[in-house]
């Protein structure tokens, strides 16, 4: 074939394939039946504010950019993964910058990027995934500030989402490779879990003292690029839907719809939380439910973008986001207040229970999910390699 054809016709199928978000999901989603929905659990052991074998007591302490504790916090993500998911490939993106208050030193930011694919895809560039996620350091003040809600809560949800999906995804994609099924472009969806550094302001929140993680991150997958007549030109583009989760864990939550085009995206969030609600599945007993607003409809008022948050840098880039935190912020916001202590448990047990349920659900895991087996927990534990990130 003449090779300017070639390029114009992988342009063409490559243009059929990237359909408008809301169009492409809307014709592949499955909502879980009520077995499924049953099928799920939350273990409060995991989200026990003493239990440092959980996945959220060991992100209850101060973790600010470049301090031990933000090395540790991190550590136990690559250890939870590591010991309890290893099909998940990790990897860290490193950067630096100096802040209003390192005296012109530069601060290392690190994220931890956790991702699972299908294992018949080869090479970068042919997946489309759902993208969750948090950020993971905590405000320089004030002093021994912990941010339970801000943003250790979400981190940990998150870690119980990916857990709590992984054995269905190796069910379903086993199931496609024995059907022959596995070059079907729609089976070409992964996930996952972003883990931000350096969200927070050092002093002011500004444009430049915030996001720091975030920012390097949507600048270095902007400008990496996939290979020639892949399906998505670069990590930005095959990121489907960016699911942001801040300032979650406090009683009472009302979240929003803030973004027209994500809206559709919400809604399933919100027929999740209903339908497990329905099911007895939640524990929490709210005065609404926590995303209240699926019957927004195009003349309300659409706030997105007011919040400043990781999300910014790819919304910049024309990344999808659905943006999960709740207006009013927490009363403990950015006080000492924010801690183990001030966290509603069962709000906590609850998001992360909607959270895996999203997930499910936007993988196409209605099936898989009630055979699920429990992950392996017989990797060795081991420490991130050296060259891989200075803790």
């Amino acid at each position: 074939m003449n090779p300017s054809l070639q390029q114009n016709t992988m342009q063409l199928l490559r243009s059929l394939l990237i359909l408008p978000l809301a169009l492409r999901e809307a014709l592949a989603y499955t909502t879980l039946a009520e077995e499924s929905l049953q099928s799920l659990s939350v273990s409060s052991d995991d989200f026990s504010i003493t239990n440092d074998d959980g996945l959220l007591a060991p992100i209850l302490i101060p973790r600010v950019p470049g301090t031990p504790g933000n090395a540790k916090v991190l550590q136990h993500f690559h250890d939870f993964f590591t010991n309890n998911l290893p099909e998940w490939k990790l990897s860290f993106q490193n950067s630096s910058s100096t802040t209003p208050t390192s005296s012109g030193k530069e601060v290392p930011f690190r994220n931890l990027i956790a991702t699972r694919d299908p294992p018949w895809v080869e090479g970068e560039g042919e997946v489309g995934r759902l993208a969750l996620v948090a950020h993971f350091d905590s405000k320089l003040t004030p002093k021994n500030f912990i941010g339970a809600t801000d943003s250790a809560a979400p981190c940990a949800m998150l870690l119980h989402a990916a857990r709590g999906i992984d054995a269905a995804l190796t069910s379903k994609w086993a199931a496609i490779e024995a059907k022959g099924e596995r070059d079907e472009f729609d089976e070409h969806r992964g996930v996952q879990i972003l883990l931000l550094d350096g969200e927070e302001a050092f002093a002011t929140w500004t444009h430049t003292d915030s996001v720091y993680g975030a920012r390097a991150l949507a600048e270095e997958w902007e400008s990496t690029v996939n290979p020639a007549m892949s399906t998505f030109k670069n990590p930005l583009e095959s990121i489907d839907l960016f699911v942001l989760l801040d300032l979650l864990g406090a009683s009472n939550p009302a979240v929003p719809s803030y973004f027209k085009i994500t809206h559709w995206a919400y809604k399933r969030m919100a027929s999740v939380e209903e339908r497990l609600r329905q099911a007895n599945k939640l524990k929490s007993k709210p005065e609404a439910n926590f995303l209240w607003e699926s019957n927004k409809d195009e003349q309300d008022r659409w706030s997105g973008g007011t919040v400043e948050d990781d999300h910014l840098p790819f919304m910049a880039r024309g990344v999808d986001i659905l943006h999960i935190i709740p207006h009013p912020f927490p009363n403990v916001w950015h006080t000492s207040s924010d801690d183990g202590e001030h966290l509603d448990l069962d709000v906590v047990e609850d998001w992360a229970m909607i959270t895996t349920a999203f997930a499910a659900e936007w993988m196409e895991l209605e099936g898989y999910m009630q055979s699920s087996k429990e992950p392996r927990k017989d990797s060795k534990r081991t420490a991130i390699e050296h060259d891989r990130t200075e803790l």
